[in-house]
């Protein structure tokens, strides 16, 4: 028995019309908490991380498994159509909130936050600089909660301790410390 044709469907790849990776790495992996920050677009784990695998950056080495949270997506299936075949899909054993481990094909493991795709263009963006820059020590729950308790900032004032910037004529890298520590902080300093 055949199946009609039907002329509406399109046969595109899964790596046409897809919006720009919202992707941010940190510049030496494994030396902190986290690796770097993604922000997907929706809750759909199979079309997220296909545009993941297939949209991630040139000269590195390719994803080949991904382990994730299983309450930040909707429920998938164990292997994700990518454009070079699949990718293996596990989740954690645990509710480890807002993080995916990325295995490449080096062996190296990379932790990534997921930023949550409602997040508004400031505490994104905000989070996934907080993610990739270097001396972060959060895990991934406890960074966006930091970002989500601060307003939205401009850059040149974020991830800011003590009044001043960490771009001024002493400058320091940022802390994530949350609300709370940094208030504690300021009392004692």
């Amino acid at each position: 028995m055949s199946t009609p044709h039907d002329p509406t469907s399109t046969s595109e790849s899964p790596s046409e019309a897809r919006a720009p990776l919202r992707l941010r790495l940190a510049g030496h992996p494994g030396q902190n908490h986290l690796d770097g920050g993604w922000w997907p677009r929706s809750r759909d784990l199979p079309g997220e991380v296909a545009d993941l695998v297939d949209q991630f950056p040139t000269g590195s080495d390719q994803i080949v498994r991904v382990v994730y949270s299983r309450p930040d997506w909707e429920p998938a299936p164990r292997h994700i159509a990518v454009d070079r075949g699949y990718v293996v899909a596990d989740a954690f054993p645990h509710d480890d909130a807002h993080l995916i481990q990325l295995t490449m094909s080096d062996q190296r493991v990379l932790h990534v936050l997921v930023v949550p795709p409602d997040y508004s263009d400031a505490h994104g963006s905000e989070a996934l600089l907080a993610a990739a820059t270097r001396g972060n020590a959060h895990t991934a729950s406890a960074l966006l909660d930091a970002v989500r308790d601060s307003p939205d900032v401009s850059p040149t004032d974020q991830w800011n301790d003590d009044g001043g910037n960490w771009w001024g004529e002493h400058p320091v890298e940022p802390s994530f410390r949350t609300r709370a520590e940094r208030s504690r902080a300021r009392r004692l300093g």
